[in-house]
C-alpha cells in the first residue's frame, strides 16, 4: 500500500502568504490536470492566489500536449495560479525555469564532478547534462472577468505549472531519456522538493512582473544546455545556438544568419536528437 505523503501544507503556506494576500494550499490526490483545473476556476471567475498539489494526475499536459503521467509519489506535480501584470511576458517560462534548478541545485557542480549538472532546455524544460528531461513547465493564462482579452497590459490570471520526475521511472517509448531527483540527492522527495522551490519561485514571478527577463540573463547563461551546440529546429532549420536575446527569444545562426525564435510551438533539439520529443 502507497505510505500517505505528509505536503506541511500550513508551512508551506505560512511561508507564501506575506508574499501573496489572499493564498491558499491545496491538496488533491488525484485530479486530470492541476493546470486544467486552476484554468477552470479562473474562467469561473476565481483569480485568487492559490497552490494546487496533485499527487497523481490522470490527464497530466505538457507543452504542445503532450501527456505527463506518473505514479503517486513519484513525481512533483504543482501549479502555482496567482495575477501577474509583467510589462512584458516574454521570458517567464525561462525565469521560473532559472528559479526552479537553482532551488533544486544552487550551487553548480564543479568542472569534472561526477554529479550532473541541472540546465534549463529551451523554453520549459529542465534536463539533466546529457539531455536527460528531469522536468517541464506549463505556463498558460486567462483574461480576468470583464477584461478585454486582447488588452495585454491588464493583469492576467497566471497558472505555473510544473512536473518534476522524482523517483527513476521507466524511458520506454519516450525519445528524451528520463531523469530524476533522487540521482542527484536519494534522500529527495516530493514534499522536500517543494519546500525548496516554493518560496524562491513566487518571489522570482514577482521580480520578473517588475523587471521582465532581462537581468536573469547572466543566471539563465550558466544553466543554458543549449548553448554553442548545434541544433535542430521543428521548422526544418537548423544552426548553432547562441543563447537567447532579453526577451527570452532563442538565437540561432543560421545559414541566412542569427534569428530569433519566440514561437514556443517550434521544437528546439540538439542536432541529433529527435524533434518530436
Amino acid at each position: 500500500m502507497t505510505q500517505p505523503i505528509h505536503w506541511n501544507a500550513e508551512a508551506l503556506w505560512e511561508a507564501i502568504a506575506p508574499q501573496l494576500p489572499g493564498f491558499t494550499v491545496e491538496v488533491l490526490p488525484s485530479i486530470d490536470s492541476s493546470n486544467t483545473e486552476l484554468m477552470r476556476r479562473a474562467r469561473d471567475g476565481l483569480t485568487e492566489p492559490v497552490l494546487l498539489i496533485a499527487e497523481q494526475q490522470t490527464q497530466g499536459r505538457g507543452r504542445l500536449g503532450r501527456n505527463w503521467v506518473s505514479g503517486v509519489g513519484d513525481s512533483l506535480m504543482f501549479s502555482l495560479g496567482l495575477p501577474l501584470a509583467p510589462r512584458d511576458w516574454s521570458g517567464l517560462s525561462l525565469a521560473v525555469g532559472v528559479s526552479v534548478a537553482e532551488s533544486l541545485q544552487p550551487h553548480l557542480p564543479a568542472a569534472g564532478s561526477a554529479t550532473s549538472k541541472i540546465g534549463i532546455k529551451w523554453p520549459n524544460d529542465l534536463w539533466l547534462e546529457g539531455d536527460r528531461k528531469l522536468a517541464g513547465i506549463l505556463i498558460e493564462t486567462a483574461s480576468f472577468v470583464g477584461t478585454h482579452q486582447h488588452d495585454f497590459s491588464a493583469p492576467r490570471y497566471v497558472v505555473i505549472g510544473i512536473g518534476i520526475n522524482v523517483r527513476p521511472r521507466p524511458g520506454d517509448g519516450m525519445r528524451t531519456p528520463p531523469a530524476c531527483l533522487q540521482e542527484l540527492d536519494a534522500a529527495l522527495d516530493a514534499p522536500t522538493a517543494l519546500a525548496c522551490i516554493l518560496p524562491a519561485l513566487v518571489a522570482e514571478v514577482q521580480a520578473f512582473a517588475r523587471n521582465g527577463f532581462a537581468p536573469l540573463l547572466p543566471r539563465f547563461a550558466q544553466r543554458d544546455l543549449l548553448a554553442g551546440r548545434e541544433v535542430n529546429l521543428s521548422d526544418g532549420t537548423s544552426g548553432l545556438a547562441q543563447g537567447v536575446a532579453a526577451d527570452g527569444g532563442f538565437l540561432v545562426r543560421t545559414a541566412g544568419g542569427l534569428q530569433a525564435v519566440t514561437s514556443s510551438e517550434i521544437s528546439v533539439r540538439p542536432a541529433g536528437s529527435p524533434l518530436q520529443n
